[in-house]
């Protein structure tokens, strides 16, 4: 019955179909072919349900064969469309319909745009394409400022395409009561790949620069061992510290390796948003 996506209820399946909606919304059109309205309201229905793939079942029961069936429901008058949810009837409105007041009724228990998004989102995740996932999941989130299921799945690709800045910043911002299971998993991913980008080589650059500030060499040497392990806001840090003093620093190779970062890390990157309009207010 998952893939089922229409199917015309009798005395045989209603049990199942029932069932059906226990793992989605089951929307039935009771119809008879002596009642144009109800004909014209599934047509509507089938338009719309279509926008939904495997998200809604739609099921029709035509009344005048299915007699029995249609008493048990207790339905008076035609068109009648109900929604079943948890195999239980949670909404439904009688008597000839508009596209809008159907859209209107299933609004209210399908998934909307964002949510899916989301879905196609995490299906993609799951495929191992977290860059496009990352995408849409970056989009969405503005939207759904308080879903932190949202802005943990980002959080998750993010590491696993190892972006360690953007995730730690975004983790930051999950609210207490959301910091479960999910949000203690994900901190522990982030810190075992903090302490692998902390490498002895890049701990005696940190010492060296310490200790002679003003030596660019080692600034950018360090930038680009911080990009080498993903650690790409220290890496920017330093190499616009750099450009600030001089935007040829390193006779055009700092600012090519700058670029080269804010670049690889996309549009949709806040960090490389930040370090873009760094660069341009120094060019312009």
């Amino acid at each position: 019955m998952n893939s089922l996506q229409t199917v015309a209820i009798t005395e045989q399946n209603i049990a199942q179909v029932i069932e059906q909606s226990m793992q989605q919304p089951v929307v039935i059109n009771f119809w008879a072919a002596s009642v144009p309205e109800s004909i014209e309201v599934n047509q509507l229905l089938e338009k719309i349900v279509a926008g939904y793939p495997g998200l809604v079942t739609l099921a029709t029961l035509d009344c005048e064969e299915q007699m029995m069936v249609a008493q048990q429901f207790g339905v008076r008058s035609l068109p009648t469309i109900a929604v079943f949810k948890q195999g239980q009837p949670a909404d439904g409105i009688a008597g000839p319909q508009t596209e809008e007041s159907l859209r209107e009724l299933l609004s209210r228990h399908l998934p909307n745009e964002n949510e899916l998004a989301f879905n196609e989102a995490n299906a993609l995740a799951e495929q191992g394409d977290f860059q496009q996932a990352i995408t849409i999941y970056r989009r969405i989130l503005p939207a759904l400022p308080q879903d932190s299921l949202v802005a943990l799945a980002l959080i998750n690709a993010l590491l696993e395409t190892q972006q360690i800045d953007e995730a730690e910043t975004l983790l930051a911002t999950i609210p207490m009561q959301d910091q479960q299971t999910e949000y203690r998993a994900l901190h522990s991913k982030l810190e075992l790949l903090k302490q692998a980008g902390n490498s002895p080589e890049i701990q005696q650059l940190e010492a060296k620069l310490s200790q002679s500030p003003d030596d660019e060499a080692i600034r950018y040497e360090l930038a680009v061992q911080y990009h080498q392990v993903n650690r790409n806001e220290d890496a920017l840090e330093l190499l616009m510290g750099s450009l600030r003093k001089d935007l040829n620093a390193q006779d055009g190779q700092v600012k090519k390796v700058f670029m080269d970062i804010v670049t690889a890390l996309g549009q949709g990157n806040p960090i490389a948003n930040q370090y873009r309009r760094q660069l341009y207010t120094l060019l312009y």
